[in-house]
């Protein structure tokens, strides 16, 4: 018998690992395939499970506009916990969620906050604007739809239930958190090494309520511009429609036209105004304002005739003026005792997001006068008050209406002694543009966080406050930034985030650091474009 040559042999043993490799992949996909459908076996009365099956590496849609994601090889799970009806057409109770595994996990779980009154199942994704998704890489990925099913985001008629009000205010994210865990748990066969939590808008007050709420939960919150006080800040919607109502022009049948109130001239001149007058407080024009509570600007150095106000249709009445630092004083009872914060002037204003929020174009009415108005209806009065109006909101006799939902939703709490103690952190952000949501109201919460040393609560809570960024992102700010990696490196190897570099569409091929407040950017020199060239002081 002819002994075999080095290379067949070679050949041989190469296919054979081959083989081998094939059949180990094969073996690996059948048991991801039964791992996952296995969980379909978990349905019962008070848990109904929709969907259990094996995603292959895929691109997926991330969000309703279309937005799509590479996602891994993943098994997908969603179920429903207490489902029941509610009565009302297109609209369902009982706490969906939706928890993705991935096949290569890396031993980390992040919940996902919602949106607006959530309401829908958004994709378990952990989407973040010019970076990997959380999916991506490795995490077990939970979102939830808060507590009930209806038609959209904006849809508030669910807060006729108690139930519901208590699921959509903090006990869907209690029983999905818990929930998410144990499935983590049987599917891999070990519990998470490390929980966080991340959202923006709803997510960022789900973000912060984990934190006060859930303490041993999680080890890491990403809050972003969040609805922490949102009873509040649907009373601030109601004082917004009633100012811009005295000055808005009236249509046929005498209604205030809100669309009318600014044009969109008279808008982007305020938002120049406040550039000029404010970009070089940091040291450099570059169309950013870091330094915002330097900033000394008032719209009534626009009022027309002033010196140096804008010539022909960009300039304002005093009415107009006026009207315009009510909306950015924010609420006021009658003793002229604010009832929520007040917001920076900022570049936002010009913004097609700024004038959706509060003053509608084409016909359309402005968020203010349709999910402010239905929130408050739905929700924040107790009890309901389908027929309310939104216009004679009295801010010294209504505000006890408010109280009962306050008391569970919002995300106000300040003692945080157990979270930090067992090495818990907390990152806050928030857009200076942003249309809708209070930059005081947050930075006073922050002020009074515990626990705190003489420089603040720095040891374990960040706040970064970014120019330019309307709710969530948008605006003409840097508004890209990698705020999981941030929580990441500060939780597991104690890097605090001493500043984060941000980027984005607005300004291409520029980078700005993100200062952790009180501290803004400041140009030291060099190449503007650069982040390096600025320090955080």
């Amino acid at each position: 018998m002819k002994r075999a040559s080095f290379g067949a042999v070679l050949y041989v043993t190469a296919a054979a690992s081959l083989f081998a490799a094939v059949d180990a992949a094969r073996a690996d996909e059948e048991s991801l395939d039964e791992r996952c459908a296995a969980l379909k076996a978990l349905s019962s009365p008070a848990f109904t499970v929709e969907t259990a099956e094996r995603v292959p590496a895929s691109q997926i849609a991330a969000r309703a506009d279309g937005t799509t994601v590479e996602v891994p090889e993943h098994c997908l799970f969603r179920a429903v916990i207490d489902a029941r009806p509610s009565g009302i057409e297109d609209l369902s109770y009982g706490i969906g969620f939706e928890l993705r595994l991935p096949a290569e996990w890396n031993g980390r779980f992040l919940f996902q906050g919602g949106g607006g009154l959530n309401g829908v199942l958004n994709p378990a994704v952990g989407a973040i604007a010019g970076f990997p998704s959380a999916l991506t890489r490795g995490f077990a990925v939970v979102s939830s739809d808060g507590g009930h099913r209806g038609r959209g985001i904006t849809d508030a008629r669910f807060g006729v239930d108690q139930q519901a009000r208590l699921d959509f205010a903090y006990q869907a994210v209690e029983r999905t958190t818990r929930k998410a865990k144990s499935l983590i748990e049987r599917y891999y066969g070990r519990k998470p090494e490390y929980s966080y939590f991340m959202g923006c808008s709803t997510g960022g007050r789900e973000a912060m309520l984990a934190a006060q709420r859930l303490p041993l939960e999680f080890d890491g919150v990403v809050a972003g511009n969040p609805t922490f006080n949102l009873t509040r800040i649907v009373v601030n919607q109601a004082w917004n429609m009633q100012v811009l109502s005295r000055i808005a022009p009236r249509d046929a049948e005498g209604r205030p036209d809100l669309s009318r109130a600014f044009t969109d001239a008279q808008l982007e001149a305020v938002a120049t105004a406040v550039v000029e007058r404010c970009d070089a407080l940091d040291g450099l024009r570059d169309g950013i304002v870091y330094d915002y509570k330097a900033c000394d600007f008032h719209p009534k150095s626009l009022i027309c005739g002033t010196p140096g106000a804008p010539a022909g249709d960009r300039c304002l009445t005093e009415a107009q003026a006026e009207a315009l630092a009510d909306v950015f004083g924010g609420a006021r009872n009658s003793r002229g005792e604010s009832l929520y914060g007040t917001y920076p002037y900022d570049t936002g204003i010009a913004t097609p997001a700024w004038r959706s929020m509060h003053l509608g174009s084409n016909g359309r009415p402005p968020a203010d006068a349709i999910l402010g108005r239905d929130t408050l209806r739905y929700y924040v009065l107790t009890p309901p008050d389908p027929e309310f109006d939104q216009l004679a909101f009295d801010f010294d006799r209504d505000l006890d209406r408010t109280t009962a939902t306050a008391a569970i939703n919002d995300a106000v709490g300040t003692f945080h002694t157990t979270f930090a103690a067992r090495g818990g952190k907390m990152i806050v952000y928030h857009g200076l543009s942003d249309q809708g949501m209070s930059t005081s109201a947050l930075t006073d919460w922050y002020e009074r966080l515990t626990p705190r040393n003489d420089s603040g609560p720095h040891a374990w809570a960040r706040l970064f406050l970014i120019p330019g960024m309307t709710h969530c992102g948008g605006g003409k700010a840097t508004d890209e930034f990698d705020m999981l990696s941030a929580i990441q490196a500060w939780v597991e190897d104690g890097r605090a985030p001493d500043r984060i570099v941000a980027s984005g569409k607005a300004f291409p091929g520029q980078t700005r650091p993100l200062c952790p407040y009180p501290q803004v950017a400041r140009f030291e020199g060099g190449d503007p474009a650069d982040e390096r060239s600025f320090v955080c002081r």
